[in-house]
């Protein structure tokens, strides 16, 4: 299978926390980071999805908000993941920017040209992605 999503990470699954209708699975990738997903519990049990199991996280580039300076903040997405901005692609009217998460992972985020230069952003800053755990597909081999 091949997928147009720009963020396809590897990872191993964790926490599996079932609900009435909807599952949080918690996926580790190589370094630490961790992503947690909201999906239904029947994809759950279709993907056969438990602790330890190799699994991926895919996410659109567009689904990645970035921000600056939230070590600290509050904000009610689930995924707020710390990086370091590796490439900055400015466009006519969206940018393109790349996080280095660690562990060999990057992220890819799309956001308005106006947004990327509000924030500033070039390569070396201190920068989060912010993904709602809603916005992350889980996918199996």
């Amino acid at each position: 299978m091949k997928t147009s999503a720009r963020n396809i990470l590897e990872g191993t699954v964790g926490d599996v926390h079932k609900g009435q209708v909807v599952t949080i699975v918690k996926l580790t990738l190589p370094g630490g980071t961790a992503i947690s997903s909201i999906i239904t519990n029947e994809s759950v049990d279709r993907l056969g999805l438990k602790s330890g199991l190799k699994a991926y996280a895919i996410i659109k580039a567009s689904s990645v908000m970035i921000g600056k300076g939230l070590a600290d903040g509050k904000i009610s997405a689930k995924n707020i993941i710390k990086g370091t901005v590796q490439k900055v692609k400015e466009g006519l009217v969206m940018a393109e920017i790349v996080l280095d998460i660690g562990g060999g992972h990057t992220l890819t985020s799309t956001i308005s040209d106006e947004s990327a230069k509000r924030l500033g952003l070039k390569a070396g800053d201190e920068a989060f992605a912010i993904v709602k755990a809603t916005s992350v597909m889980i996918g199996v081999d």
